[in-house]
């Protein structure tokens, strides 16, 4: 992966982290959306609206799955 997609994907995670509430963001949140980024990117989601979109759209199923 170039940086300049590294980077988005960071910033992408940042986006999506910033959603979920403090009281919901369980040990592991953070590490399981940026999976769901990654799994993105290699899927081809590679701008930053498509990434925070499909990461975005996953959150309750991860914090479901880890609580």
């Amino acid at each position: 992966m170039n940086p300049e997609l590294v980077q988005t994907m960071r910033a992408a995670l940042e986006a999506v982290m910033a959603k979920i509430p403090a009281d919901q963001s369980v040990f592991g949140v953070k590490a399981a959306m940026a999976e769901v980024i990654l799994k993105a990117a290699a899927h081809g989601h590679t701008s930053f609206d498509g990434l925070v979109t499909v990461a975005s759209a996953q959150i309750q199923a991860v914090i479901a799955m880890l609580t």
